[in-house]
């Protein structure tokens, strides 16, 4: 067998193993804290070490019972479509004008100070600000997202049209290129893997900042849904949804370095 491939299995479960042994630890010194074992039965169902039967949380994630009453699937889902819907807007916006920052002496120095004051304030910060604006949960959320997760596309962006050669742009110079054409021929295609690097940056923080979001803002979600649970002393419920939010974020984190994998002209060259 390959000793690389025994590496990438035998380390990781390893490494698990010696999780699961500090949080027994924990779990025998703290009173009332979840163990691995109880965490388990309160994911899939089954009896607890106390001899309590218990309906897991995965055993039916799909339930609807009410409109705030739903199973861990639709919760998933809401925070989700929050998730793609600011990030979706923040490609939009970020993605232009990363491109007009870069392109532009004037651009640059009209927004990065901005840029530069705006981009380490906490999300917590703005949630109060736009929940007063908009008086919606979910447009609060999604504008929330907004805010915090444009400026790595901004930055990669602006980073991206900054890496092309000069001399591509004297020849566009030379030929004549309308700014849609030097955008085309000779920026995007340079730019292309900053910018998904952005991107892929982006979607992290949209899914870090909506556990977050969805905590305060209330609704359905799996922030609201954790919350919901801690005020129901629930801790099995919290820690299984700490891990979801962690497997999540980590899905999504492969996929986008996947893409961006595919349009880094670079990766492509060594392969």
């Amino acid at each position: 067998m390959n000793l690389e491939l025994v590496k990438k299995i035998a380390l990781p479960l390893i490494t698990l193993l010696a999780i699961v042994q500090i949080w027994s630890t924990i779990a025998g010194k703290v009173d009332g804290f979840p163990t691995p074992y109880n965490t388990y039965v309160a994911a899939f169902g089954g009896e607890t070490s106390e001899g309590d039967e218990m309906i897991g949380v995965l055993t039916d994630p799909f339930y609807v019972n009410n409109q705030d009453d739903k199973g861990i699937f639709w919760q998933i889902l809401a925070s989700l479509e929050r998730v793609f819907s600011g990030f979706a807007l923040a490609i939009i916006v970020g993605v232009p004008l990363g491109l007009l920052i870069g392109m532009s002496k004037s651009a640059h120095l009209a927004f990065n100070p901005y840029i530069q004051i705006l981009k380490p304030v906490s999300p917590l910060a703005w949630l109060p600000l736009l929940l007063y604006i908009f008086q919606d949960i979910n447009l609060t959320a999604i504008s929330t997202i907004f805010v915090t997760s444009i400026w790595p596309i901004i930055i990669n962006t602006t980073l991206g049209v900054k890496s092309v050669n000069q001399d591509y742009l004297n020849v566009a110079k030379v030929l004549n290129f309308s700014p849609l054409e030097k955008i085309t021929k000779i920026i995007l295609p340079v730019a292309v893997p900053y910018i998904f690097t952005g991107m892929r940056l982006s979607l992290g923080i949209a899914w870090l900042v909506i556990v977050a979001a969805e905590m305060l803002t209330g609704g359905i979600g799996i922030g609201f849904w954790i919350w919901d649970e801690y005020n129901n002393l629930n801790y099995y419920s919290i820690i299984i949804g700490i891990i979801l939010v962690g497997l999540i974020g980590f899905i999504l984190d492969i996929v986008m370095g996947k893409i961006a994998d595919y349009f880094d002209y670079r990766k492509q060259g060594r392969a």
